[in-house]
């Protein structure tokens, strides 16, 4: 009996300390690595970051300034497709990164657009290449 007992405090202490290790070694590595975008993974998200015309620009970029907007967006390996000013709505960025990156670039705006501006997210794709080939299609069979 005092043998079994022993053998079972043994394993228990056994299975505790690789336990232990183990959670050990899974808090001490790095950080992965950022996903980079891949044809496979990739995703374009469309950001309308609408201007709050109440505010004079001065105010909205002090606001943007201190929300730390231009250090955080875009996140770090996220590549902007396309930045443009549409006048009388705001900016209009287009982003592409792997789409499990999509809550880390949901956080960035939210953290350091939001009071500047209204945000709305569209996911888009690029269409260009499959309208060209259609209309060169077109053409040719006239």
């Amino acid at each position: 009996m005092q043998k079994t007992l022993k053998t079972l405090l043994m394993s228990s202490l056994l299975i505790s300390a690789a336990c232990c290790t183990a959670a050990h070694a899974q808090s001490a590595t790095p950080p992965a690595k950022i996903a980079v975008a891949t044809p496979d993974n990739a995703m374009m998200l469309t950001v309308f970051l609408k201007h709050d015309q109440s505010r004079p620009l001065s105010e909205i970029k002090a606001q943007l300034a201190r929300q730390g907007f231009y250090k955080t967006f875009p996140p770090a390996g996220v590549e902007v497709v396309s930045w443009s000013i549409m006048m009388g709505i705001g900016q209009v960025v287009t982003v592409r990164f792997p789409a499990s990156r999509l809550a880390e670039v949901n956080l960035a705006l939210e953290n350091t657009a939001w009071g500047s501006y209204r945000t709305e997210f569209y996911p888009t794709y690029d269409f260009k290449t499959i309208a060209l080939a259609e209309q060169t299609k077109a053409q040719a069979a006239q």
